[in-house]
Parts: structure tokens; sequence; C-alpha cells
């Protein structure tokens, strides 16, 4: 049975600035779903509130995983019930180990240590898969990484917690032609009955690879147009100024907020709105 995630007229601001205008948006298990639109128009923000990022103020709407509102749940129940994140920037963390790291968020997630050597035989079996280097078990956490391997190491986290879905922020951003074939080929390879995933990017390259269900544009806060393959074409050939014109709709493109989730907290709805 598919699991569904359901972003329901979602509003929210950071700052007493209001990002997010009315956000709707479905996925199931099974699909993949790319959310495109120009800078600073809530693409980010809109994956960091369905994660829990404390920054944002919830102030109307809500997040359902299964028909079950998540909306104050904190960031690692969240992860729990089996969402993912991967930044665009994702942090660096001398001291921990990869290897330690992922099997921690193993044993969080499930309950129960897994066994060394079944850890280790999938552990191996990624990083092959992701061309990953052979000393990055005893590496800190991205501490040292290339940009490349940044982003590499996201999507080896993202296989081994094997989410219900998974949110990927711009992971495209700074990858080489070789790189970016290996993420997106790895990530597509994932998608069946038990994962969704939903792709922020600004590259139509990766939707070479990760080949989208669904184009959602993202405007001013919201989403204002959905469709297929053919959106990607005519973004990639005429940009978005043809959404002013069909939609009747005006944006400037301005600087994005890119936070990182604190773990432990979590965006919430404003008491006397629930």
């Amino acid at each position: 049975m598919a699991s569904i995630l359901e972003v329901k007229n979602l509003y929210a601001r950071v700052e007493e600035k209001e990002i997010l205008k009315g956000v709707n948006l479905t996925i199931k298990t099974g699909e993949v779903h790319a959310i495109m639109g120009p800078n600073g128009t809530g693409k980010s923000t809109l994956s960091s509130v369905i994660m829990g990022q404390p920054k944002y103020e919830v102030t109307s709407g809500d997040i359902l995983l299964d028909g079950k509102s998540i909306l104050n749940m904190p960031v690692d129940e969240r992860a729990r019930l089996g969402l993912f994140l991967a930044y665009q920037y994702p942090a660096e963390v001398p001291g921990v180990t990869n290897s330690d790291f992922i099997r921690q968020a193993l044993k969080a997630k499930n309950g129960e240590a897994v066994s060394l050597f079944k850890f280790i035989r999938e552990y191996d079996k990624a990083c092959e898969e992701l061309k990953m280097p052979k000393d990055l078990p005893h590496r800190f956490l991205n501490d040292g990484f290339s940009g490349g391997e940044k982003k590499r190491n996201e999507i080896l986290q993202m296989k081994m917690l094997k989410p219900k879905f998974a949110i990927l922020d711009e992971i495209d951003s700074g990858l080489d032609v070789d790189a970016l074939r290996i993420v997106g080929e790895n990530v597509s390879s994932m998608v069946n009955e038990s994962f969704g995933c939903l792709l922020i990017t600004h590259y139509e390259r990766l939707l070479d690879y990760i080949v989208p269900n669904y184009v959602h544009i993202m405007i001013n806060g919201a989403i204002v147009k959905t469709g297929g393959k053919e959106l990607i074409e005519k973004i990639d050939s005429e940009g978005y100024d043809w959404v002013k014109k069909e939609l009747g709709i005006e944006f400037e493109e301005e600087a994005d907020h890119r936070p990182h989730v604190i773990l432990g907290s979590c965006a919430r709805a404003k008491k006397d709105e629930k």
C-alpha cells in the first residue's frame, strides 16, 4: 500500500515575513515530483518546513503523512516516520566518522542496532554504487569533503536509511557531469512502491536522470502550475517570463533562505489557529 505525503494550504513565515502562501501538494510513494521556480519563491523554505526547521512559523494549513498530521512533531520523529531531507549545503561534523554517523542514525530510526556485518555489507555496496572513495567510512562526516562528495554522501545516507519520502534540495548544484549522472541514477533506482521523491532544482539536466511524474512551478510562495516534462522543456527554452504572461503573475528573483534543520525542534502552527 502506497504512503502519502500531503501539504494542505500551507502558510509559513520567518521573522514576520510570509514566505509560503497556500502551498498544496500530494506525493505518493512510487512517484517523483519536481519543484522548479526562480530564486526566492519558497522552494527551500517548503523543504525545511516539511522537515521541521524551527526558524519557520507555520501560521495556517497542515502537513500529513499517511493521514496523520506531523506539524507538531520534532524533526527526529518525522525522520523515524520516514522523511529524509538532503541539504544543498551539508554540514561538516569533525570528530564523528561517516560510518558511525550512519550506523547511529539507523539505530535511532529502527530502535535497535543493526548487525555490524549487515551494516558493512550494505554500506560498502552503497559506496561502490555511488563511486565513493574506499576510506570514506573512517573520514569525519563531510569534513574536508569536496562539494561533489558531500552531495553523494547525502545520497549514501538516503540509501542506507531507506525513507518513505526523500526531499532533495538542489542536490545537483556543484556536481560535474559524471557525478550528476551517478547521483541521478542512484536516486532513480530507489523509486518504487515504498519510496517517493520530491526534487527541488534549478537545473533541467538532473531531470534527464531522475524523470519526474509531475513538475510543479512555484512562484511567490505557492505552486501555480503543475504538468509533466513539457514544463521542463518550456522552462529550458523560455525561462519563467512566460509564467508572467500566461498566469498574470508578477515576481522578482531574490536570494533564497538556506537554513539548516536543528534536531529536536520543529516548525509549529500557532496555537490559536490549530
